[in-house]
């Protein structure tokens, strides 16, 4: 957990050293106060009364007490500017390398967890900071300080402490070795609770259709019950805590108390003098020891906030540090290859299988498609249509083989320049909170002004016509997810986008699915009209989408198994042939 403190600014080590520092002025003045208390003490019990003394030594315990106060304000404000900059710099660290992760690193944590390390697990180890740095210090300064102090007096008091000392050491050792394992047990399970929340939510309507609301219900309380039992256990085995050091302090002062009685009985002076004069100076020393005492004991109590923080910050840390530490397994070059093609896609012997996956889920797939071509790709559910295309846009890094992009292994080129490249119209359209002009240029660093020519165009070629249509045109809001758009509207959105961006490919993943007959023909017609040059890449399943198509690429089970026009398909291909009579008659093929 500690290397994760490299991510803390020199500005909050200049923070962190001078909250230390007040810290340790702040210790210094509560050891003070115990001996201004022994002055007094003894100033009453002598018999003789000096008011001067009184009010010096009281003025001065005042003194002490407000100037721990002081230090402890100000050393709160530079404490929580600590926790609160380095729970920022974590968030964005983290933040950033999950930005950066490969399909591959995103499936191997899971979404929901992702969530919980970079909300959850960061307020953890906030909190710590908050509530646990001045503690952290100033309790073993505390102790060992009040310690040094008590160590100089009675070694029978001494040892009454060190035997409280040692008992309440026992006991946090052992509630922290049984609730450690427990804590780490819960952060997981809080993985399962925001991965059974965020599905009921995202499939709330599949819910609803199904009447699955009582086994949603069940599948919630099952883990929700885990957590549960969890939290129970660690809640109330460090409830432990609380008696046992109030026990412990209870008999270190009865203990005080009866070695000071035994003291004062075992007094035998030559005269009554110097009898009364032995006996305050023991019950001033007790009423010191007893604040030192009580110091020392009460620095363990600060420790139990602690340690029933600890041990879930500990296990926090540790899987923030496994996301920050991951390397991804796709790495980019600064600089790309400088090269005289344009819109060039080639596939050279590629293989590729998923990394929990028994066996390829793509096998030996050469072809090439050529600048301005419109290139199909079809085949039936899980032939792997999807991951061919993940493999142009380098989500995934092929397994055998390479992908060539203008002549070029996509490897070489730099993140920026490969994304520049390639235009992706996904199979579920991605709205983002915000207007339709915002997801329309989305990802775009130019100044675009609303009339700008290009937006209408992008409109025009997606045949969204329906923006106009509305109230605030294309200023016109777009909730989350895009959930009040239609299906066919937001993919006409997804495709304005893609169009947008003006690259040299542009890649439509089953994009056409949630158009309309008549719409997908506008759509594509618009495309050919308006993108000659442009490499158009299309995976669909309608044969009407992609039959006059430069290159159609047939797949199943992860190989090629034809690649041509629709008329030569038709004659080679018996994959394709039955892929299109399912959809249209002899006659209108």
């Amino acid at each position: 957990m500690f290397k994760i403190f490299k991510y803390l600014k020199p500005k909050d080590w200049i923070y962190i050293a001078i909250s230390v520092a007040l810290i340790v002025f702040q210790v210094w003045l509560e050891i003070t106060m115990p001996q201004y208390t022994k002055e007094l003490s003894s100033t009453v019990s002598s018999g003789v009364i000096v008011m001067s003394e009184v009010w010096k030594n009281g003025g001065l315990m005042m003194a002490c007490a407000a100037g721990s106060f002081a230090c402890a304000i100000i050393c709160g404000w530079f404490v929580s500017q600590v926790a609160a900059n380095f729970a920022k710099t974590l968030r964005e660290n983290m933040f950033e390398k999950i930005v950066n992760f490969s399909n591959t690193e995103i499936n191997h944590f899971s979404t929901p967890s992702l969530i919980t390390r970079t909300t959850n697990d960061i307020v953890q180890m906030q909190m710590l900071i908050a509530m646990g740095l001045q503690v952290i210090v100033k309790a073993p300064v505390l102790a060992i300080w009040a310690i040094c102090k008590i160590s100089t007096t009675n070694i029978r008091w001494t040892l009454a402490v060190i035997i409280t000392v040692c008992a309440i050491i026992i006991m946090l050792s052992l509630l922290l070795s049984l609730c450690y394992p427990k804590f780490k047990k819960i952060q997981k399970l809080t993985d399962d609770l925001n991965e059974v929340t965020r599905e009921n939510i995202s499939g709330v309507r599949v819910v609803r259709a199904y009447n699955a609301e009582e086994y949603q219900e069940n599948k919630f309380e099952k883990v929700n019950a885990a957590v549960t039992k969890n939290h129970l256990f660690t809640i109330r085995t460090m409830s432990f805590m609380s008696p046992v050091m109030t026990l412990c302090m209870s008999g270190l002062s009865l203990a005080i108390f009866w070695i000071a009685a035994v003291l004062i009985n075992g007094v035998t002076k030559s005269s009554m003098i110097e009898t009364i004069a032995a006996r305050v100076d023991i019950i001033g020393s007790m009423t010191e020891f007893s604040q030192y005492a009580l110091q020392v004991v009460g620095a363990f109590m600060m420790l139990i906030m602690i340690f029933v923080i600890l041990p879930r910050t500990l296990v926090s840390g540790k899987r923030v540090n496994e996301v920050l530490d991951t390397i991804p397994s796709i790495t980019y070059p600064q600089s790309s290859p400088l090269t005289e093609l344009s819109g060039e896609v080639e596939f050279k012997n590629v293989s590729f299988g998923y990394a929990d996956g028994n066996e390829n889920c793509l096998e030996n797939i050469s072809f090439k498609i050529n600048k301005g071509e419109t290139f199909a790709i079809i085949g039936a559910t899980g032939s792997g249509k999807t991951t061919l295309i993940n493999l142009i846009s380098r989500f995934y890094d092929t397994s055998q083989g390479e992908v060539l992009i203008d002549g070029e292994n996509i490897k070489d080129f730099s993140k920026a320049d490969l994304h520049k490249k390639i235009s992706l119209a996904p199979q579920k359209a991605a709205l983002f909170k915000g207007d339709v002009k915002s997801n329309i240029i989305y990802g775009t660093n130019d100044d675009v002004s609303d009339d700008d020519p290009r937006i209408a165009r992008a409109l025009s070629i997606a045949k969204a016509d329906f923006v106009d249509e509305l109230e605030n045109g294309i200023h016109s809001e777009v909730a989350q997810g895009g959930t009040n758009f239609s299906g066919g509207q937001k993919q006409r959105i997804s495709i304005a986008r893609a169009v947008f961006k003006d690259s040299e490919i542009i890649i439509f993943d089953d994009t056409f699915s949630a158009l309309d007959y008549k719409t997908d023909m506008l759509v594509r017609k618009q495309l050919k009209e308006n993108l000659n040059g442009t490499t158009v890449i299309i995976v669909a399943q309608r044969i009407g989408t992609i039959k006059n198509a430069d290159q159609i690429l047939v797949l199943d089970k992860g190989k090629v198994v034809g690649l041509g026009k629709h008329e030569d398909l038709l004659q080679n291909c018996t994959v394709y042939k039955e892929i299109a009579l399912s959809q249209l008659n002899k006659e209108e093929l």
